[in-house]
């Protein structure tokens, strides 16, 4: 079978198409044939490397995706081969005092899929049957692959760490974002009011079906004044932010008293300058988030099912060889929500 694969960090150089001999599922795995994986932007920093963090080279990158159970292994129920199903993008040992109070992120065991064990762009992947959840017709193998790891963190930001209210405004910095693109619509789902920054006319047009109640052109708006101006020189109670060093100065100006600034990421860059006079004047509060529990995104699920939440795709490649493609996509910000890479196609074609 074909995976796509990281054995040292650099460019697009970096990434190849490699053959491997098909996964066989032990007790209590699935093996899935995987027929979309997306691109994330954790699939950039594997390829790149990050200072001072160790990635299990080599590595298969992905940690979405989508497509059929093909074999169970021993001791596997509730599922047959054929069934269509989604992977949740990562792993925990189910038995720690984390995982049994259903905050299996804080495993010492937890894994995210492509990031610290082999990832879902191939062929076929083997997986733990708790991270092989089954979907119902209504949703295409291609919307199941668009959403787990950035709907996942975004509801942990907003829901779990933020703890956004009903009535209450929140900054979404890059809307165009796969993350930013699902922390408008949950914040929505909360009753929030949503202003969004991103870069271009066709961006913000975008955002703007979304739900974002205002969206502030990086291009051509300096974005703190805006938002003062929007709220009337309040500030916004939650700051949503995956960009870093560009964005971070600012988004902290941005917040009211007793504010709070949730980060998922640092695109950008991480090393940014913090005046402590200000986060305690302002009583405002940092923090930081990865990922989230498999019971949350088992919630997300139902939703995405209803309606309620959509997953937005902005492109999708035909096969593996075009992995290379996705990242480039990524890097130049040219695509407004998730890259998707088609490996097999839906099962019902």
């Amino acid at each position: 079978m074909k995976a796509v694969c990281v054995r040292e960090h650099g460019g697009l150089d970096a990434l190849e198409l490699i053959e491997r001999e098909a996964p066989e599922p032990g007790p209590g795995e699935v093996r899935i044939g995987i027929h979309y994986a997306a691109l994330n932007h954790l699939d950039l920093w594997v390829r790149k490397g990050v200072p001072g963090h160790r990635f299990p080279l080599p590595l298969v990158l992905g940690s979405d995706g989508s497509g059929e159970v093909l074999e169970c292994g021993p001791g596997v129920e509730g599922l047959a081969p054929g069934t269509r199903v989604v992977c949740f993008p990562a792993t925990s040992c189910g038995h720690c005092e984390a995982c049994l109070s259903g905050r299996d992120q804080f495993c010492r065991q937890y894994k995210i899929l492509g990031e610290a064990r082999d990832g879902v762009m191939a062929e076929e992947v083997v997986l733990p049957r708790a991270n092989v959840h089954p979907i119902p017709e209504s949703l295409s193998l291609e919307m199941a692959a668009a959403f787990p790891l950035t709907f996942l963190t975004a509801w942990t930001m907003l829901v779990r760490r933020a703890r956004l209210q009903a009535g209450e405004t929140v900054l979404i910095q890059a809307a165009g974002s796969g993350v930013s693109s699902a922390g408008i619509q949950i914040a929505k789902l909360l009753g929030a009011r949503v202003l969004a920054t991103t870069g271009g006319s066709a961006k913000a047009a975008r955002a703007r079906a979304l739900g974002a109640d205002e969206v502030i052109d990086y291009h051509c708006e300096d974005f703190v004044r805006r938002v003062k101006e929007l709220s009337s020189g309040k500030g916004v109670e939650v700051v949503f932010d995956h960009v870093g060093k560009d964005t971070f100065e600012g988004s902290l100006r941005c917040l009211a008293w007793g504010g709070r600034y949730v980060t998922c990421g640092a695109t950008t860059g991480s090393k940014v300058d913090l005046h402590l006079n200000a986060l305690f004047f302002k009583s405002l509060s940092l923090l930081g988030s990865t990922m989230g529990s498999k019971g949350d995104l088992c919630r997300i699920l139902d939703l995405v099912v209803a309606g309620k939440l959509k997953p937005v795709i902005g492109e999708v490649l035909k096969g593996l060889d075009q992995v290379p493609r996705g990242h480039r996509l990524l890097e130049e910000r040219k695509v407004f929500g998730k890259v998707l890479i088609e490996i097999k196609g839906d099962v019902h074609g």
